[in-house]
C-alpha cells in the first residue's frame, strides 16, 4: 500500500509497454488500467501526428490506444486544460484521466475556481517538466545549429541539460541547451521563467529525475500527490499492471538538487525578462508600444485557459470602440485587469499571437507582482484569487467612506 507523500520507483509489467514508454512505461500502464477497469471514462493525452513537431490531442475510450501516447513530445506545446471547459464540458459528466505537465495542472485549478472544470471527475497524471520549445523553433534550431534535416529527426528529448535529437540512421547529437538558449533557441520563454517543474497538485507527479541506479532508464519516479493517485498506483501493482520499489534514498536527493537547480534558473530568466521591461512609465510605453501591433485576432483570448466569460468585456463597444485595428489599449488593459493575478504563464496568448507581441511576459510580470504584494500564488490549489475575495458593495462604501482605493490595505 501506498500512501499520500511516499516515493517509488514504478515500471510497467508488460514489456512491450516498457519499450514503448519513456521511462520503462509505468504512466502508459497506469493510464491503460484506470480505463480497462472502468476508474476512468476516457483518457486525454497527446501523441505524435505527423512528425516530432506535430502534438495531437487525443480522447482516448479503447485502452488498446493509449500505447499510441508513450513516450514525450518536446516540441508539442498544447496547453490540455483550456479543452476541458471548450470541449469536454469541465469533466461534469465523464470521468477523465490526463497527462498534464505544471500549466496543464494550473489550468485544471484555476478553471475548477471558477466552476468550469469538476476536479472530482479528473484523474490527474503530473508530468516533470523543464519546458517546450516551439515547433517552429525547433526546426530552425535543428537546421542551424545541429546541421541536420528536421525531417530526419525521429526522436528528442532534454536530458542533464542538453536538447538531444536522434536521426532516421541511429545518429544522437546533443547541445547544451544553456548554449542553444543563450543564441536564442531552445525553450520558450515562459517556459524558462516557470517554477512549476514538479506538479505535486496532480494526483501523482511522475518524471525520470533521481531515477538511478539499474533502473536508471527503466522505470518512472512516481510521487503519490492524494488519495485518488494512491489508489490508482495500488491498483494498478495488485493487478500486476506496474511493478515498484521504494525510490532510492540518494535517487530522492538527486531529485530535489535537479529541481532546485530548474528552481533557481526559473529565477535567473525572471531576472533577465522582467528587469528588460524596466519599470513604471518606461515599462507601460513598452507594452504600449508593443500591444500596438495587435490586430484583435483575439488568439489571445481564445486560448487563455482563464478566459471562460460567453461575452467577452472587450467585446463590448462602451468599453472598446468597435472597429479600430489596432484596438485601443484599453482593449489589452482589459486582459491585464482579468487575468493578471491569475495568470499561470502557459505562454498560448504568446504562441498563438500573429505579430509576435509577448503577450505573457507582460501579463506574467503583473501576475508576479500582483503574487509578491498579496501573497496569492495561482494554480496550486483552490484558493480564490485575491480580488476575488472584494465584496463590491463593501468596498465601494469603504472607497467613499475613506477616499481611498488601495483595496489590499484590507488584507494587512
Amino acid at each position: 500500500m501506498v500512501a499520500k507523500g511516499d516515493t517509488v520507483y514504478a515500471w510497467a509489467s508488460d514489456a512491450a509497454c516498457q519499450e514503448r514508454g519513456e521511462c520503462g512505461g509505468a504512466v502508459t500502464a497506469l493510464l491503460t488500467h484506470a480505463l480497462k477497469t472502468g476508474m476512468v471514462d476516457a483518457v486525454l493525452a497527446v501523441k505524435k501526428g505527423q512528425d516530432i513537431y506535430d502534438a495531437v490531442p487525443v480522447l482516448i475510450t479503447d485502452p488498446a490506444e493509449i500505447a499510441e501516447t508513450a513516450g514525450s513530445l518536446h516540441c508539442g506545446t498544447l496547453l490540455l486544460s483550456k479543452l476541458f471547459k471548450t470541449y469536454l464540458d469541465g469533466a461534469a459528466n465523464m470521468r477523465i484521466a490526463v497527462t498534464v505537465k505544471g500549466c496543464d495542472a494550473m489550468g485544471l485549478y484555476e478553471l475548477a475556481k471558477r466552476n468550469q472544470i469538476n476536479l472530482d471527475n479528473v484523474l490527474m497524471i503530473g508530468l516533470n517538466c523543464g519546458g517546450s520549445v516551439s515547433p517552429v523553433l525547433a526546426r530552425k534550431m535543428i537546421r542551424e545549429k545541429f546541421e541536420v534535416d528536421p525531417d530526419d529527426v525521429v526522436k528528442e528529448e532534454i536530458d542533464k541539460g542538453q536538447f538531444i535529437i536522434v536521426t532516421k540512421d541511429g545518429q544522437h547529437k546533443g547541445i547544451s541547451m544553456d548554449e542553444l538558449e543563450d543564441e536564442g533557441y531552445g525553450r520558450r520563454s515562459n517556459c524558462r521563467r516557470c517554477k512549476m517543474k514538479i506538479p505535486r497538485q496532480a494526483d501523482l507527479a511522475c518524471g525520470n529525475w533521481g531515477v538511478i541506479g539499474d533502473k536508471a532508464g527503466k522505470a518512472t519516479f512516481i510521487e503519490v500527490c492524494s488519495e485518488k493517485g494512491a489508489n490508482l498506483l495500488d491498483a494498478a501493482v495488485k493487478a500486476g499492471a506496474v511493478a515498484k520499489e521504494p525510490a532510492n534514498p540518494k535517487g530522492i536527493e538527486i531529485r530535489g538538487k535537479v529541481e532546485n537547480a530548474m528552481l533557481k534558473l526559473g529565477d535567473k530568466w525572471r531576472a533577465r525578462y522582467f528587469e528588460g521591461l524596466g519599470e513604471g512609465k518606461e515599462r507601460l510605453k513598452k507594452i504600449m508600444d508593443d500591444t500596438s501591433r495587435c490586430i484583435k485576432c483575439y488568439a489571445c483570448i481564445e486560448n487563455c485557459p482563464i478566459c471562460y466569460c460567453v461575452e467577452c468585456s472587450t467585446k463590448k463597444g462602451y468599453l472598446v470602440e468597435p472597429g479600430q485595428v489596432p484596438p485601443p489599449f484599453m482593449f489589452h488593459l482589459i486582459r491585464y485587469a482579468h487575468i493578471s493575478d491569475s495568470c499561470i504563464n502557459c505562454g498560448q496568448c504568446e504562441e498563438h499571437c500573429a505579430m509576435d507581441i509577448p503577450n505573457s511576459l507582460f501579463m506574467h510580470a503583473l501576475q508576479v507582482d500582483l503574487q509578491e504584494m498579496f501573497g496569492h500564488t495561482p494554480g496550486v490549489d483552490m484558493e480564490l484569487p485575491v480580488l476575488a475575495l472584494v465584496e463590491e458593495q463593501t468596498e465601494r462604501k469603504r472607497l467613499s467612506d475613506t477616499g481611498s482605493d488601495q483595496i489590499f490595505d484590507i488584507f494587512k
